[in-house]
């Protein structure tokens, strides 16, 4: 039988840190042997729990879930996957997010733009990229003609349109976050009613030149953001725009 380690010989065969095998052993993880004088002995049922433990967490799990799956306490393993996996997805979806701004901003490097990194902040952090006209040119030939694109942009306004679309969808998202922060209090709320006002008002210069059919159209679009959300970056939620829908149907009813 090979002999025990010392907490010293664990931390080089396996790369780990003292501080963070001690910190297993506490969180009940991993139990090593003690020597009368108290120093730390790793036998191969322990190495075996480090090397599960290094497996599971490379697989995502947390060290609670790593602790509940190896013997302290229950766990629905299926469940625990399911969860895992819809961590991963999301993951990928910021991923993808932060590569199409990332992407964005070094087109603009190659066009020549000074981008320093004020600028490049600045960009992030209005989201002023991740809804370009070149991104929805994608989404909106799915909903709508070329002839009502060319409608909407000749009245100025329009999907993606002809007006500053950066700033007009800051003004979106913004008023997005608000109506997602008034959700809890219900549609009836006085604050979700001033808020669809408030929505209205904004949407009016589309409205304003819409038809019907247009107008269809748009609804559509986001009724169906689950289809191209992962492509581009809208200004608010399924959940916000399906609750503004709602009020609406409350008010007409």
């Amino acid at each position: 039988m090979e002999q025990p380690l010392d907490i010293s010989e664990v931390c080089r065969r396996t790369g780990f840190t003292s501080r963070a095998l001690r910190y297993y052993e506490a969180q009940g993880l991993v139990a090593p042997l003690r020597t009368y004088s108290g120093r730390r002995l790793y036998g191969s049922a322990e190495l075996e729990r480090l090397n599960l433990i290094v497996a599971l967490k490379r697989a995502g799990l947390t060290l609670s879930q790593i602790a509940k799956l190896t013997g302290r306490g229950s766990l629905n393993l299926e469940q625990l996957i399911d969860a895992q996996l819809a961590a991963i997805a999301e993951r990928k979806a910021e991923l993808k997010e932060a590569e199409g701004l990332l992407r964005s901003v070094k087109s603009r490097i190659d066009r020549g733009e000074p981008v320093d990194a004020a600028t490049f902040c600045s960009l992030i952090r209005n989201e002023e990229l991740s809804m370009s006209k070149e991104q929805w040119d994608k989404i909106t030939d799915r909903y709508f003609s070329k002839e009502e694109q060319a409608h909407w942009a000749e009245h100025g306004q329009g999907v993606p349109g002809g007006i500053d679309h950066e700033a007009y969808n800051r003004q979106w998202k913004a008023l997005g976050d608000k109506v997602a922060a008034a959700m809890p209090l219900g549609p009836d709320s006085p604050e979700a009613q001033k808020l669809y006002d408030e929505w209205q008002e904004l949407l009016a210069p589309f409205k304003a030149v819409a038809t019907p059919q247009m107008m269809q159209g748009a609804t559509k679009l986001y009724e169906r953001m689950g289809e191209w959300k992962g492509d581009v970056q809208a200004p608010f939620s399924t959940e916000v725009f399906a609750f503004i829908q709602e009020i609406g149907r409350r008010r007409a009813s």
